[in-house]
């Protein structure tokens, strides 16, 4: 009785995941993929899963969004002078995120640019334009920083004007938020996700050593190389559109979810359906 409630309560709480429905049935199922010894281990990392519903997602980013505005204006920077710009980075829901905002705060009214980091020539040309201002990079997740690094240097060398850059996302790894800041990129975010917040990562207390090896030889058996995401971050935070790639793999299961069906799958890893 215990673990059907518990699998009720999930059902509930991740219930808009959109790459695959989550119902009682369905996570009554990925409990029973595990020996019964680990059954109690698994809820109560499932427990642990910092979950962000499609509605927190939106309400993160306009708060944090409305935050910035604020310290801009104060500063004298009128809303004209803000470019919104989205990092299409692989696999990223960055355009996603920045329609999400740019509908939820009405930011066309309010005369704020867009522009694609991809797109030199257009961000160049809306940069030129703009003189002076600021640069807002909007994404969901950020992990190692790496990727969203990697496509701001990119889009810098079409850099004019004098600008200085931000960053919205609803949550942002520890490694991310120090690494970005370097950058000199302030990052505006619902959420720092730390390892300390992480069952499986080497520095969380949250289960014993016993506990912790037990599960990472799990996941290492669901995939060998990526068991804890990847690069071993085990991060625990799971968006509605979809899973990091860093998030421990018997959450997210085998790829075309065999042999092991993962609680919240990528769309990355569900079967290629048959068309006709």
């Amino acid at each position: 009785m215990r673990g059907i409630i518990h699998s009720f309560k999930a059902a509930l709480r991740f219930h808009d995941y959109k790459p695959r429905r989550l119902s009682l049935l369905s996570a009554r199922r990925w409990v029973g993929q595990f020996e019964k010894k680990d059954r109690r281990l698994v809820e109560h990392l499932l427990d642990n899963v910092i979950y962000i519903s499609e509605s927190k997602t939106r309400q993160i980013l306009v708060d944090q969004n409305a935050a910035l505005m604020r310290r801009l204006l104060d500063a004298g920077l009128p809303m004209k002078k803000l470019i919104y710009v989205q990092v299409d980075d692989p696999g990223s829901s960055s355009p996603v995120m920045l329609n999400l905002l740019r509908d939820a705060a009405s930011l066309e009214r309010l005369g704020c640019k867009f522009a694609d980091a991809r797109d030199s020539f257009h961000l160049n040309k809306t940069m030129n334009e703009v003189g002076e201002g600021a640069l807002i990079y909007v994404d969901d997740f950020i992990g190692t920083g790496n990727q969203f690094c990697e496509e701001r240097n990119f889009a810098a060398k079409s850099f004019v004007g004098t600008f200085s850059e931000f960053l919205l996302a609803p949550s942002i790894c520890e490694e991310a938020f120090y690494r970005i800041g370097e950058l000199g990129i302030e990052a505006f975010t619902g959420h720092v996700h730390s390892k300390a917040e992480r069952p499986l990562h080497a520095n969380s207390s949250i289960f014993t050593k016993a506990e912790k090896d037990r599960l990472s030889l799990v996941c290492k058996g669901v995939n060998s190389k990526f068991g804890l995401g990847y690069r071993n971050l085990a991060t625990m935070v799971v968006l509605y559109r979809n899973a990091p790639n860093t998030v421990p793999a018997i959450l997210r299961g085998s790829l075309n979810q065999t042999p092991f069906q993962g609680i919240f799958p990528r769309h990355s890893d569900l079967p290629i359906r048959k068309i006709g």
